[in-house]
């Protein structure tokens, strides 16, 4: 489903954040991308939402090497991919209802389709009964299930979740990752976390790709956190 082949991003011609990096992503793969401040795990994550472009390499999503996407493509694509966010994006002067069926109307979606899936993503979320609510009427965990829930609003065959517990306590944290759980598990989403969590990793057991210095120096199946 995805594939990094020998991807290089260099800044100024002498700061490699990325330095020949290869890795793939099988369908319904739960994924943790771990690494030091600077490793260069935000440069992966924007390069695969094409808001960068790699100096040389291929990135392939589904066989098709997005690196070639023309400019009027890139919208399109990026409505396959849910992106998930530390500090959670939401409009403040929108409810939860509307917060999520903004990600529509920016498509066109007409009224009927924000009707019909907009209460569907909700419910996943466990945000069913919050609809009406403001954002600043909703706790952090609240906040990034509306977060989750317009991410996923598309379907995507890919969510990235960037940070998505770096702004909760502990236990609320653990509840965003078991939603992240059941949405990969029930509905085959690939999860990309990419995470400074290390208990939340250990706990997971799942697969560790780690990157440090730009390089990939670590993929493990049920693997841990190590730095």
């Amino acid at each position: 489903m995805i594939e990094f082949k020998n991807v290089t991003k260099t800044y100024n011609e002498k700061t490699k954040a990325l330095d020949d990096v290869s890795f793939k992503v099988a369908k319904k793969d739960f994924v943790c991308l771990v690494g030091p401040s600077g490793a260069g795990k935000s440069t992966l994550i924007k390069l695969l939402i094409c808001e960068e472009h790699p100096s040389s390499g291929k990135i392939l999503i589904g066989g098709y090497n997005i690196t070639k996407l023309k400019l009027n493509e890139i919208p399109y694509f990026r409505r396959k991919i849910g992106v998930v966010f530390q500090d959670y994006k939401l409009l403040p002067e929108k409810n939860v209802f509307e917060n999520v069926a903004f990600a529509l109307e920016v498509c066109g979606a007409i009224d009927a389709e924000i009707r019909r899936r907009v209460p569907k993503a909700l419910e996943l979320v466990g945000l069913e009964k919050k609809a009406e609510n403001f954002p600043d009427e909703l706790s952090g965990g609240e906040k990034q299930r509306v977060s989750i829930a317009r991410a996923l609003i598309h379907s995507p065959k890919l969510l990235i979740a960037d940070e998505p517990t770096g702004n909760l306590d502990p236990r609320t944290a653990w509840d965003i990752i078991e939603l992240l759980l059941k949405i990969n598990e029930r509905q085959g989403t690939i999860i990309l976390l990419a995470t400074h969590h290390k208990e939340i990793v250990d706990r997971l057991k799942k697969r560790v790709i780690t990157i440090k210095n730009g390089k990939i120096v670590g993929d493990q199946e049920e693997g841990k956190y190590i730095v």
